[in-house]
């Protein structure tokens, strides 16, 4: 999984109300399997507060045993 820096304080409306933080990696926990569509959306201004929440810091590798 990717991992992504909070640009913008929020409150996430479609995982019980986390809040979230400038600063904090998201998702919590990191571990948390979260769609590409949830990304995308809180990763561009395509949400209910019109600006990027989120941005990626890393991803995974994967590895051929991975696959």
């Amino acid at each position: 999984m990717s991992k992504y820096k909070v640009l913008e304080d929020f409150t996430d409306l479609k995982d019980k109300n986390k809040v979230y933080r400038n600063g904090d990696t998201y998702p919590k926990p990191v571990n948390k399997k979260v769609s590409k569509k949830r990304l995308d959306e809180l990763s561009t201004t395509n949400n209910r507060l019109g600006l990027p929440l989120i941005q990626l810091i890393e991803e995974e590798l994967i590895t051929e045993e991975q696959e």
